[in-house]
C-alpha cells in the first residue's frame, strides 16, 4: 500500500465527512464578506445613534477590502488548521484504525504523508475558492486588483496556514487524544506568537509572510525570503520529527 493509495483514502474521508465542504464554506464566506464589510461598514456606522456627535469615516477603498480578507484568512486559517489537524493521527490511534491501516502493510511515513497531503489539498482548494470569491466581489464593489499580486498574497497565506497544519499534525502524532494534541498545538502557536512579538525576530517568522503579501498588494515588491525559508522549515521539521517518533511508537 503506497502513498497514493493512502492519500486517496484520506481524500475520500475528507469528502465523506464533509470536512472539505465545511472548510470551503467557511473560507468562501469570509472571502465574500470581506469586500462587503469594507464597503458598507462606514454606512452602517452612520446609522448608529451618536447623540449628535458627528462621526466622519473615510471613504472605503480596495485596500480596506484586502485588509479585511487578509485578517479573516489568517485568523480562520489557523483556527481551521488546529481543529481539523489535531485528530488526524491521535484519533486513529485512539480508535485503533491506525494499527489496522499499518498492517496492510502501509509504511508509517506514507501514512503521515497522506495525512498532510490531504489536509494541504483541502486548504489549497478552499483558499483558492475564497480568493476567487473575494476577487470577484472586490472587482464589483471597488476595482480589479493586480492578479499577479493577488496570487502571490494567497500563495503566502497558504504557506502560512500549512505551518500550523504541520505543527498540529506533529502534536497529533506525539499524543493519543485530540484534546491533548489541540492543547499542545495551541501552546506551540502561543510560543510562536510570543517569539514573533520580540522586536527584530518577527520579520524572520511565518507572520512575516502575511506582511509580505500585504506589501505586495500595495505595490511594494520587498521580499522576505528568510521568513519564507524558515516557514518551509517549520513545515518540514515537524513532519520529519513526527515520522521519526511515529515509526517507533507502539499502537
Amino acid at each position: 500500500m503506497n502513498l497514493f493509495v493512502a492519500f486517496r483514502k484520506e481524500w475520500l474521508e475528507l469528502i465523506r465527512s464533509y470536512r472539505l465542504m465545511v472548510v470551503a464554506i467557511v473560507l468562501v464566506f469570509f472571502g465574500l464578506t470581506s469586500p462587503l464589510l469594507a464597503k458598507f461598514t462606514p454606512e452602517l456606522i452612520t446609522l448608529i445613534p451618536t447623540g449628535g456627535i458627528s462621526i466622519q469615516m473615510p471613504p472605503p477603498t480596495v485596500m480596506d477590502a484586502i485588509g479585511q480578507y487578509i485578517k479573516n484568512m489568517a485568523q480562520f486559517g489557523i483556527i481551521l488548521a488546529l481543529l481539523l489537524s489535531m485528530g488526524a493521527v491521535a484519533q486513529e490511534k485512539d480508535k485503533g484504525t491506525a494499527a489496522m491501516m499499518l498492517v496492510k502493510p502501509l509504511p508509517r511515513g506514507a501514512f503521515l504523508g497522506a495525512k498532510f497531503l490531504g489536509l494541504a489539498t483541502m486548504f489549497a482548494i478552499a483558499l483558492a475558492a475564497a480568493a476567487i470569491a473575494c476577487y470577484y466581489y472586490t472587482m464589483l464593489l471597488f476595482e480589479a486588483m493586480n492578479i499577479l499580486h493577488w496570487l502571490v498574497l494567497n500563495g503566502l497565506i497558504f504557506i502560512y496556514v500549512l505551518v500550523f497544519v504541520a505543527l498540529t499534525l506533529f502534536c497529533s502524532t506525539i499524543t493519543r487524544s485530540q484534546a491533548a494534541a489541540g492543547g499542545t498545538a495551541l501552546g506551540l502557536m502561543v510560543i510562536l506568537g510570543l517569539v514573533g512579538a520580540i522586536p527584530g525576530l518577527g520579520k524572520y517568522l511565518p507572520g512575516e509572510l502575511i506582511t509580505w503579501g500585504t506589501r505586495e498588494m500595495y505595490g511594494d515588491t520587498t521580499t522576505s525570503w528568510i521568513a519564507f525559508g524558515i516557514s518551509i522549515g517549520l513545515i518540514l521539521v515537524p513532519l520529519l520529527a513526527a515520522w521519526l517518533i511515529f515509526k517507533n511508537q507502539e499502537l
